[in-house]
């Protein structure tokens, strides 16, 4: 059954056409993933179809009865709500079902990562009130969900259940995401709004890169054939043919028509040759960092060498400290306690999450020019300010320009050229893919791939952290940051085959573990060992001695290892790993010790008891 349908719709904002004389229908079983460059007019799109903007021509038909859920990038607040409040704001609940309701709102909530329901609006972050706006369009009951970024502001683990969520959800879904992964898994149609135009391709993102390139192959091919027409039309006219006749004029005209067919075959492509200042031997060395805010655990003991070549993704839940590890790496945040010690040739670039004081008023290329007028190329060229904003999508006449008539998305676009701008040779990239579209983001990570320096980038973009990152710094409780060698998948896997739990839940879990019980009258379980969990028991000191004393051994070779940095970083990366095993391994021993003396003191009181 069709939802929607736009009828030959067009948009525009003054001189600057948007798109024009789109048709479009949405059935009930499509799950639609809406890509293109920023400043395309995606967003604005999205607004048309949800009804929050009129188009300049055309109209939008919804069907009958049909529901629609809008969520904007920058949804409406109150903020003196608290956060239920907010979550139904503009929704009666009857009492008939109000708790049900009510319960799942705080499921999702929690999910989200939002605990505290009481909590008053104002006073929570950007990203949290943005998590609030989501919940908001999940519980409330729609035919068609429409979702502008909804992956931003949320951890790795909060994806994975939006996932499975959408992927559950009954009825259709359009969604602006720049999420690779989540496109993958989640949609069954994507289109793509391209120079005005709107192409359609039906599959998930695999299926669009297949059959976009297709498409432009096919487009390659008729652009040639008109090239070679145009050539032989122009080699007649050149002969000096005279348009007398009606078959000169008509020649005449088809060469005319010939010229003026010419298809815009290339979108942009932010073609980047990496250059960067020399970088010596000596990078960044941390030796048992600690930072306390407001006297709870951020980074507790970090040590860690990052190497010339590093590419290190920084993963965990929200606010428990990523951006303040890149802040103590930069130098604009002093740790608490430990030692921080960068190369004498280290020159940092800063992409930060939020966008830095831009000047609305300033032209884009004025800005770029602030930076630096030129840039040191790989190959020893200089590439101008003007060259390479044309490189990132901004063309001739979009780089005068004032800032104020940029998107968001060109904005970050520009912030990021602005700090390559600067050559350095160390790169801290704070939530990197939020807001740049995709195409920007593949080049990005090709340019990522010739950098010749270190990368730390703090991401919830799995696709982004399996194409460039080959370490993985992991936020656990209370400060704690564990290292994990290989890509995010490879830390997935690691993860699932060593599940790393605390020992208060796994007693709770054992505790809670319904079985008989001769002493309780039939009630929970009597602690006791597995077969397994005995012989690891037996075990684990030995283990445990055999792993310190690698380590021993690794430390002294680190010592003696002089100049020898490609044998420094496979020895670093070993000891990282072993150090990782270890942790792994002391909570396992802790876990077990517990458990052992439960056990004894459920003894003792079964004895008691029995003696009684």
């Amino acid at each position: 059954m069709n939802l929607l349908s736009a009828e030959n719709i067009s948009k525009g904002y003054g001189v600057k056409n948007l798109f024009s004389n789109i048709a479009f229908g949405i059935e009930e079983e499509d799950k639609i993933g809406l890509i293109g460059i920023n400043g395309t007019g995606k967003s604005t799109f999205l607004k048309v179809l949800a009804g929050v903007e009129t188009p300049d021509q055309g109209r939008v038909v919804t069907g009958n009865a049909v529901r629609v859920e809008y969520l904007p990038q920058n949804p409406l607040f109150d903020d003196q709500a608290t956060v239920l409040q907010q979550v139904f704001r503009g929704r009666p609940v009857s009492a008939q079902d109000g708790w049900q309701v009510e319960s799942e709102a705080k499921t999702i909530l929690t999910k989200l990562g939002i605990y505290n329901f009481d909590a008053i609006v104002g006073t929570l972050s950007g990203g949290q009130r943005k998590r609030i706006a989501l919940a908001c369009a999940l519980i409330n009951p729609a035919d068609l969900l429409i979702l502008d970024e909804p992956t931003n502001h949320i951890d790795n683990e909060t994806v994975a259940w939006l996932e499975q969520y959408l992927n559950r959800r009954k009825g259709a879904l359009l969604m602006i995401t720049h999420d690779r992964y989540f496109l993958d898994r989640v949609v069954n149609r994507i289109i793509e709004l391209d120079r005005g135009r709107l192409f359609s391709y039906y599959g998930n993102y695999s299926n669009y890169l297949e059959l976009k390139t297709t498409r432009e192959e096919q487009e390659f091919s008729s652009e040639q054939k008109r090239l070679n027409l145009l050539r032989n039309e122009l080699e007649w006219i050149k002969r000096g043919a005279r348009a007398r006749t009606t078959k000169q004029k008509a020649r005449v005209e088809r060469f005319t028509k010939l010229q003026a067919e010419k298809p815009e075959l290339n979108s942009g492509k932010l073609e980047i040759s990496a250059g960067a200042s020399r970088l010596g031997k000596k990078v960044i060395t941390m030796e048992h960092v600690n930072k306390n805010f407001s006297g709870s655990k951020c980074i507790d003991d970090f040590s860690c060498i990052l190497l010339r070549d590093d590419r290190v993704g920084v993963i965990g839940p929200n606010g428990v400290g990523k951006s303040t590890l890149l802040n103590i790496i930069a130098g604009r945040l002093e740790p608490d306690g430990g030692i921080v010690d960068r190369g004498q040739t280290v020159q940092i670039g800063f992409f930060s999450q939020e966008n830095r004081e831009m000047d609305e008023s300033k032209r884009v290329i004025d800005y770029i020019k602030e930076q630096a007028e030129f840039l040191p190329a790989a190959d020893g060229k200089l590439i101008s300010a003007a060259q390479m904003l044309e490189r990132f999508l901004f063309p001739a006449d979009l780089q005068w320009n004032p800032i104020a008539k940029l998107s968001g998305g060109e904005r970050r676009r520009l912030c990021l050229l602005r700090v390559l701008m600067s050559a350095p040779n160390v790169l801290l990239l704070d939530e990197p893919t939020n807001d740049l579209d995709i195409q920007t983001l593949t080049i990005l990570e090709d340019y990522l791939d010739d950098f010749p320096g270190a990368v730390v980038a703090v991401s919830h973009d799995r696709y982004f952290l399996d194409r460039v990152v080959d370490r993985i710094f992991v936020f656990e409780q209370n400060g704690r940051i564990t290292n994990y060698v290989g890509d995010y998948s490879d830390y997935l896997a690691a993860a699932k085959s060593q599940p790393k739990e605390s020992v208060e839940h796994k007693l709770k879990d054992s505790a809670e573990t319904k079985l008989t019980d001769p002493l309780d009258g039939g009630g929970s379980r009597p602690l006791k060992f597995t077969f397994k969990e005995q012989k690891e028991y037996e075990q684990i000191d030995d283990v445990i001695s055999d792993v310190e004393q690698e380590l021993q051994e690794l430390k002294g070779k680190i010592n003696q290892v002089g100049s020898d940095y490609v044998l420094l970083q496979e020895l670093v990366h070993r000891q990282q790993e072993l150090e990782a095993q270890l942790e792994q391994l002391l909570e396992r021993w802790a876990y077990l010790n517990e458990l052992a003396e439960q056990i004894a003191q459920r003894k003792t009181a079964k004895t008691g008891a029995y003696n009684e």
